[in-house]
């Protein structure tokens, strides 16, 4: 299972929030500054807006959140951040999680997955920390079965657990506070009484707090505090006020990462009755569209209604199966009718998207809430009282995720459904809002279908009752096909005919349909220009915060009519989904894949550690009273290590320290870490005792000697494959990027003429000086400042973002990048060169350095002669 983009972003926030952490050593200070310079939407925390100043929850320790909206996969994302996070501490800092969510379906679900050797959650876990990881449950935790002192030095140690069984009040519920014989392992002393808690106290542990808006109450901060956490990493979709955000994740992201089923498409009826023929209907033709789509090759799909009835009372709860009565009276098999509420689970034990599934329809009132997930589900059909406004926001989330995340040719199958009778219609629309906020999404993610019946009808007009009595079964006005019938006449090999009568749509369905197309264009185009332009919307949270430059009215046109090429690989045998071979764009992992780590040299220059630790350290003193989160420089001598040196056999030692430093190496993707590990045991080969016990009692600098070593050889491997590639016409140059018509900044620069955008990003002095120049050449139409991980990339063996694009009158566009002439910039020189002589004769790449000569980069002079011919 490999990251989406948005998914990459938000790890990619966390690092750099971490590296910034380690740079300025103030919880606070880095916080803000991770958000004045942030690439993508740089902003400045202020009272009272969605990102504030950063808040001490717990003393002195970094508490970060991450907005990620239902179907996003925090748990997945959590779980790649835990690498990342662990890499701050010194070596010998246990790798101890403990992992926290709000509900018992929640708990047996993480436990379910990261317990499975087979899950990409607990792949992703023996990826990052060598197989060397373990799973405990309360029960575990308290019988330390496997959970011991030993174990937690040698392993990542997952221990997952609700709020309730840490914060609660009620004696039989704080197991974890008492005393506890099978923990004595953790005693420092022979006399030393230990509990869960105290075990945690020691460990110092990361805490990830799942739906952390379920935790900020006091009782839930004190528990938190109880813990002595190292770190905590929230994870939610509707942070709270007391939230550190640290990463956004707008719907628009998961909607191009195929991840959700969006807009919900919303349609008022005029009685209970139509809103259950249009389920039904609806459903049908939801379900031989996945018919045909599996066809071409498609995952299976059965939609799935949900049936949401009207809250009733104790005694009134054969309503339930009156309304399934109901429907097996319209010809549906008892066997895809399940009911799900606070008294009756007929879901228990079902996988709903096994083949071998019949369930197309689940009745419910809102027992389906956080920890239920089935992405089969389309349709929100609610029956509740036509002169109520429908509580549809408890279980709306749950029929959002896209299933298999992957797009469907048939847009209806993309988007998700809600069917009503109300005649507060518009209060119903507000629930919808409302249940998408609780999603992460925001009221922009809903169209309405029915404009006439909203037009027409005051919320609160009255209206005839509805005829439609749920304790006795519908007569429809129109006879809904059975999927017994569909059953019969369709199978995955077999065609819909469209022009078949039992598939004519009624007026409702037909409206509906027509809808979901539209908003499905105009979402696939806002989509489309995304890829082009690489921006995407602003997330709605954060649109009053971020400052936008616009791109200058007398230069919309021009600029419009300019496309980039950025380099793509054609992907030889490797199928797009249903839509056959490609040519994707170029990313450098592409060509590590085969790249032989095992067999390149090991020498690698261990004789200036020690100075480099002296050095470190003296870097690395804290402020007075700042709480300190630093790698330490010289590593303490652990158990482990004095472990490793009593081994005699020397191989045995060897394979030992290996195993110890891929560890502190980290994960290098796409790099296999088996790759890291023999190359790490032929660079210890001509290690002797001396040797080793150097290494071990310095294994962070050795470890990161031994990385950039790898890095080095990652990148000539790259580079030479590169060109290689860019000689055999399997990496192309094609127009992609476009100039986005507003763009975030972050400091504004001075008021150049002839700037592209009002304003620009701000730029040094010896960048103002050749801009200035540049902006006074007579043949020179505009300039923009190109901005570092958020604007045009030259995707090659490196990534080179030049700092400035210019286009002249006669039609060039020059890229631009100034250097510093004690700077060297060879590979930039190098791929930039290469760029230009691949792209065509409009197009130049120029480095400049003020007076500096270098073999294919100009001094400023020469440049500004140049660009006067251009």
């Amino acid at each position: 299972m490999i990251l989406k983009q948005y998914q990459k972003d938000i790890i990619e926030d966390l690092t750099r929030y971490l590296e910034i952490l380690q740079k300025t050593k103030n919880i606070s200070e880095s916080f803000n500054e991770f958000w004045r310079l942030h690439p993508r939407t740089p902003l400045t925390p202020f009272p009272g807006e969605i990102v504030e100043p950063y808040k001490n929850n717990v003393a002195g320790v970094p508490h970060v959140c991450l907005k990620v909206p239902t179907a996003g996969g925090k748990t997945f994302i959590a779980a790649n951040a835990l690498r990342p996070i662990f890499s701050i501490f010194p070596q010998d800092h246990a790798k101890t999680v403990v992992w926290l969510v709000p509900s018992n379906s929640i708990l047996e679900q993480t436990i379910r997955n990261f317990s499975n050797p087979e899950h990409p959650y607990r792949e992703q876990l023996n990826a990052d920390f060598g197989n060397r990881v373990e799973v405990y449950d309360k029960t575990a935790l308290l019988q330390g079965a496997g959970f011991n002192a030993s174990s937690v030095k040698e392993n990542l140690s997952l221990c997952i657990l609700s709020f309730d069984s840490l914060r609660s009040r009620n004696k039989d519920n704080r197991n974890a506070y008492k005393e506890n014989g099978n923990l004595l392992s953790f005693a420092e002393s022979a006399d030393e009484e230990v509990s869960l808690m105290s075990v945690f106290k020691q460990l110092n542990p990361v805490i990830v707090v799942d739906e952390s808006h379920n935790a900020e109450s006091e009782l839930s901060v004190d528990m938190l505090k109880q813990l002595n956490p190292s770190f905590i990493l929230d994870l939610t979709a509707t942070p709270r006020k007391n939230s550190n955000i640290i990463s956004f994740t707008s719907a628009f992201e998961l909607k191009k990462e195929s991840m959700v089923k969006l807009p919900v498409i919303v349609y008022n009826h005029q009685s209970k009755d139509e809103v259950v023929n249009s389920a039904l209907e609806l459903r049908t033709r939801l379900e031989r569209a996945a018919f045909d789509a599996q066809n071409q090759g498609g995952a299976p799909i059965r939609p799935i209604v949900l049936f949401q009835a009207e809250p009733k009372t104790k005694e009134d709860n054969a309503t339930f199966d009156k309304i399934k009565a109901m429907l097996i009276e319209k010809g549906i098999k008892e066997s895809e009718i399940k009911i799900k509420t606070a008294d009756k689970n007929e879901l228990a034990g079902l996988d709903l998207m096994s083949p071998d599934c019949e369930v197309r329809y689940i009745i419910t009132v809102n027992a389906l809430k956080e920890g239920w997930d089935c992405p089969y589900a389309y349709i929100l059909a609610s029956l509740a009282d036509k002169n109520s406004a429908v509580d549809v926001e408890q279980i709306l989330g749950r029929v959002l995720r896209l299933p298999y995340t992957r797009k469907n040719p048939n847009p209806m199958l993309n988007m998700s459904y809600v069917l009503t009778a109300s005649n507060k219609f518009l209060d119903t629309v507000q629930n919808v809002v409302e249940g998408l906020n609780r999603a992460g999404f925001s009221g922009k993610d809903y169209r309405i279908a029915d404009t006439q019946v909203v037009n027409d009808l005051p919320s609160e007009a009255p209206v005839a009752p509805s005829p439609v009595d749920l304790l006795s079964p519908i007569s429809p006005e129109t006879q809904v096909p059975s999927t017994s019938a569909l059953d019969e006449n369709i199978s995955p090999a077999t065609s819909w005919n469209p022009g078949a009568s039992v598939c004519s749509a009624s007026p409702a369905v037909q409206d509906i349909e027509r809808l979901a197309r539209q908003e499905n264009e105009t979402m696939e185009k806002q989509i489309q220009e995304s890829k082009s332009t690489g921006a995407a919307p602003t997330p709605a949270d954060l649109e009053k915060q971020v400052k936008n430059a616009h791109i200058k009215e007398n230069f919309i046109e021009s600029a419009s009519g300019i496309c980039l090429p950025k380099f793509f690989m054609n992907m030889d045998g490797i199928e797009n989904d249903l839509f056959g071979l490609c040519e994707m764009e170029f990313e450098k992992d592409m060509l590590l894949k085969k790249f032989p780590l095992r067999t390149c040299d090991t020498s690698i220059n261990f004789d200036n550690v020690d100075a480099e630790i002296y050095k470190v350290d003296l870097d690395e003193s804290s402020k007075d009273n700042t709480p300190t989160f630093c790698k330490v420089g010289k590593d303490v001598q652990t158990s482990l290590a004095q472990w490793i040196l009593s081994i005699k056999d020397v191989e045995s030692k060897r394979k030992k320290c290996a195993e110890m430093l891929v560890g502190l190496v980290g994960k290098m993707y796409p790099i296999p870490d088996q790759e890291i590990k023999i190359y790490i045991e032929r660079v210890l080969e001509s290690f002797d005792d001396a040797a080793f016990n150097h290494m071990l009692n310095n294994s962070t600098p050795y470890a990161a000697k031994i990385r950039t070593a790898i890095q080095n050889h990652a990148d000539t491997y790259v580079r030479d494959e590169f060109r290689r590639e860019l000689d055999s016409d399997k990496i192309i140059l094609k127009p992609s990027y476009m100039f986005k018509k507003q763009k975030p900044y972050s400091a504004k620069g001075k008021s150049i003429a002839k700037s592209l955008y009002e304003p620009e990003e701000g730029f040094n002095e010896f960048e103002a000086e050749v801009v200035n120049d540049i902006a006074n050449l007579e043949n020179v139409e505009f300039w923009t400042r190109n901005k570092e991980r958020s604007d045009f990339c030259i995707n090659g063996f490196i990534n080179h973002y030049p700092d400035f694009i210019i286009k002249t009158k006669k039609g060039k566009i020059v890229l631009l990048e100034t250097k510093g002439d004690h700077l060297d910039a060879a590979r930039k020189i190098e791929l930039g060169n290469l760029w230009a002589s691949k792209a065509g004769n409009e197009y130049r790449y120029c480095l400049v350095y003020k007076d500096r000569s270098e073999e294919g980069a100009y001094t400023k002079e020469e440049f500004l002669s140049q660009m006067r011919n251009w």
